[in-house]
């Protein structure tokens, strides 16, 4: 039995290496993220790396690049440990910082400080209280236990409410970036609305795909707009839980994941899945617990952040994250008419005719749903059907074969298109006869739009009994 779920690992230096990609692509990761908060010098060479391991291993695999956003951070440093109590300074100095000091690099922000702010490390985990005001500098009490600061560490500012409806200039570059580098999707950082997503959308080609990381409260009350302009949704919880409180996220969890299930969009969740794993090489029950509950709601990916990209243990947190989607979704399929996904069409033709398979999808008789997609579109939808049987998707377009490689349940072939109705059935028999699974007398269905070769317009079911 093989996993429907996909994962996720960040990119970072415990994993540059071809033997480690390989190694982590053979335990179970689908797609690599590139974060682009951090240093990416280089990162080209890597991505060379991950397309020799691609064509090694015959599997396609996705690329993200995650983007910074208007996400405030740390300036450089050596690793620095501040004592409870001890006070600390921010400053607008562009210098190396030390026990004392630290850059924070955003002026406008150090003057509208006041006496009382809370000043939030490292996706939380650290709290500085403001003590006093200077021009460009505020003189802080640390009030954490055991505190370390890093270079580039996150910031949050409770209560300090930040625009973020524009793409920065950094972020527009990185764009240019991610495209040269073939990346599939464009993950979009602090969006508090739709209009970064459409922002987004006119700078990238159209075989990227967007997704739209949900990491505060303005983002939950804008999230119907948000999700109908996105290609896939991430569930960021490290901010989120800052801006709306740890105890609310889980609740936010599950009803993101229902209603992008719904709406046919997939959703990614993230942060800390495996936290422990950064120096341990075994996982909490707490952490086994939160993976199986992302894959028990119906998420289509998880993702390991530090746990890939510094950790001691990259290769052992995906198996043990891939063991415990297993483990999960063999439950799942024992118990499937718990998890059948409740879709709606919204009166969209297309959606209906995919829906329309939605029932024998789950006959144990049919082996698997080929699915041929220029645009991805299809694929998106099938998959978001969460159908027993096995998803093939085949397109002509190596990035969007790429892509919906990210999707749950998929696996992508890159393949001719088909010039005709002859055709389809030809290339479909070539791909039948590939799977060991399917035997003769078994069902697959087959999707296609006609005329072949426009996008976006699946308007063709087949069902076809092998060797008929």
């Amino acid at each position: 039995m093989k996993k429907k779920a996909k994962i996720i690992a960040t990119l970072g230096p415990s994993i540059y290496s071809e033997n480690k990609l390989i190694k982590l692509v053979e335990n179970g990761v689908d797609a690599f993220r590139i974060n682009f908060s951090h240093n990416t010098n280089g990162i080209d060479k890597i991505v060379s790396k991950i397309r020799k391991v691609e064509k090694k291993l015959n599997k396609k695999i996705a690329l993200i690049a995650d983007l910074q956003g208007v996400k405030l951070r740390l300036g450089k440093t050596e690793t620095l440990k501040i004592k409870f109590n001890q006070s600390f300074i921010f400053d607008n100095k562009n210098e190396k910082g030390d026990l004392k000091r630290i850059g924070f690099l955003y002026p406008n922000i150090l003057k509208k400080l006041k006496k009382g702010n809370k000043i939030l490390i490292d996706d939380g985990k650290f709290v500085f209280v403001v003590k006093s005001v200077q021009y460009n500098s505020v003189t802080t009490i640390c009030k954490s236990h055991n505190c370390v600061i890093k270079s580039n560490k996150s910031v949050h500012i409770p209560n300090f409410e930040l625009e973020s409806n524009k793409l920065t200039t950094k972020d527009k570059k990185d764009i240019k970036t991610a495209t040269k580098l073939g990346c599939n999707w464009i993950a979009l950082s602090y969006l508090q609305n739709e209009k970064l997503v459409n922002a987004a959308r006119k700078l990238i080609k159209k075989d990227i795909g967007i997704i739209a990381k949900i990491e505060n409260k303005h983002a939950l009350n804008n999230i119907n707009k948000i999700i109908n302009a996105s290609d896939s949704i991430m569930i960021a919880r490290g901010d989120l839980a800052i801006d709306i409180g740890h105890s609310e996220v889980p609740k936010a969890q599950l009803s993101l994941i229902k209603r992008c299930s719904q709406l046919s969009k997939s959703v990614i969740v993230a942060t800390q899945m495996l936290e422990s794993m950064i120096e341990s090489s075994t996982a909490t029950r707490a952490e086994i617990n939160d993976i199986a509950t992302a894959i028990f709601q119906g998420a289509d990916a998880v993702m390991l952040s530090a746990e890939t990209a510094i950790g001691k243990f990259p290769s052992h947190a995906v198996s043990t994250m891939a063991k415990t989607i297993l483990s999960t979704e063999k439950y799942k399929k024992q118990h499937i008419e718990d998890f059948k996904n409740s879709i709606k069409s919204n009166k969209d033709p297309v959606k209906s005719i995919l829906l329309s398979v939605k029932d024998i999808a789950y006959n144990p008789n049919l082996k698997a749903i080929i699915v041929f997609s220029n645009s991805g579109k299809s694929a998106k939808l099938v998959s978001s059907m969460r159908p027993a049987a096995k998803i093939v998707t085949i397109s002509p377009n190596i990035n969007i074969c790429r892509q919906v490689s990210l999707l749950w349940g998929v696996q992508s072939i890159n393949s001719r298109d088909a010039t005709g109705w002859k055709d389809m059935m030809s290339i479909s028999k070539e791909i039948i006869k590939k799977f060991k699974f399917i035997k003769r007398n078994e069902f697959v269905i087959i999707t296609a739009g006609l005329p072949f070769g426009k996008a976006g317009m699946t308007n063709m079911i087949r069902l076809y009994k092998v060797g008929s």
